[in-house]
């Protein structure tokens, strides 16, 4: 299951980086950078929901994308801070890291981590 979690993980940095692609992008490599974390994000969060619930997975999946879009912009381009924005993505993480403690994970027979 962890191998599970850190694919979701992965594909939650792929994500960040085609939503800041999106924006910034600005030729051919860009975009091109851009298709590519966007195929990624989605292949890595289809594998890992395979094995683990869909719901929370998403949950987890665009929670992470969120919040890591929103720091990037702020640490990186230089967006002006909003307290009621970080709040809310705080409020939003409390949510992600509640409903990942709180799902049960399926025990596979013979599966070893």
């Amino acid at each position: 299951m962890k191998r599970d979690w850190n694919l979701v993980f992965i594909a939650g940095l792929f994500e960040i980086g085609w939503v800041v692609g999106l924006k910034h992008a600005y030729n051919l490599g860009t975009w091109v950078l851009t298709a590519i974390a966007i195929y990624a994000s989605m292949h890595f969060l289809i594998v890992a929901s395979k094995k683990l619930p869909v719901g929370t997975t998403y949950a987890v999946f665009t929670g992470m994308g969120t919040a890591g879009t929103v720091i990037f912009d702020l640490t990186v381009f230089g967006e002006p801070f909003n307290s009621m924005k970080v709040f809310l993505i705080l409020l939003l993480l409390c949510g992600v890291i509640g409903l990942k403690m709180i799902t049960e994970e399926p025990e596979n027979e013979g599966e070893h981590e």
